[in-house]
């Protein structure tokens, strides 16, 4: 079934390494920005990457979220919470809200290589509150490098996801895995996201001390995990 997704955030490099990702994997995507024309100008660029065939566009982070099944968060936590009351009224029931953000403490001064206590748990169940009880929020791609993603090679990185509805991790899991050497892995329920966040700011500390673009693998599970 055809579906848009709406990647909010999508000018930068998180957002903009999954829509070139997605795209070519032939999605539809939205680029959402608050400067509709940065957004149409990071459309245009993947256009140039991939081909003018793709199907890409660039819309205000409302437009877009109004036009897509799916919406990913690739966005500072400092705008976390607004951005959200923002675009509540605009989210379809049955849609699926990705959440890719993680509280670190840069975002109020601190150093990046440790995240702020949240009070829900994490950024992601921070969502689950915000959003209606219609909208499935996932927790996925905090560990997945940006500047892989931008590279356009494979990506040798394991994609965890978590969230309360499991047809909803299910398709995030596809999403995932359509990302050339992504495996996706049912993490369970969203309060596990807190982990995944902590997570983010340990490959960020090994990243700065080894100078890298490290992600994470996991072992001894079977096949079956990953399908």
């Amino acid at each position: 079934m055809s579906r848009a997704i709406a990647i909010l955030g999508g000018t930068g490099s998180e957002g903009f390494g999954l829509a070139l990702r997605w795209a070519n994997a032939s999605e539809s995507i939205i680029i959402g920005s608050r400067d509709v024309q940065r957004a149409q100008e990071a459309a245009q660029r993947i256009k140039q990457r991939l081909g003018a065939n793709v199907d890409v566009s660039g819309e205000e982070n409302s437009a877009a979220c109004a036009e897509a099944d799916i919406v990913v968060l690739t966005i500072p936590y400092e705008g976390h919470a607004a951005l959200l009351k923002q675009i509540k009224p605009v989210l379809s029931p049955g849609s699926i809200v990705v959440d890719t953000t993680v509280p670190l403490a840069a975002s109020v001064g601190g150093r990046a290589t440790r995240t702020l206590g949240v009070w829900p748990g994490s950024a992601a169940q921070e969502t689950a509150e915000i959003v209606s009880d219609e909208v499935a929020v996932v927790a996925a791609f905090q560990n997945v490098s940006s500047e892989l993603l931008n590279a356009g090679g494979q990506v040798d990185c394991d994609v965890i996801v978590c969230g309360d509805d499991p047809d909803a991790n299910q398709t995030v899991r596809t999403l995932a895995r359509k990302i050339p050497g992504v495996r996706a892995i049912d993490g369970g329920k969203l309060e596990n996201a807190r982990i995944l966040e902590q997570i983010t700011a340990l490959l960020i500390a090994l990243n700065i001390r080894h100078k890298g673009h490290s992600g994470i693998r996991f072992t001894g599970l079977p096949d079956a995990a990953y399908k």
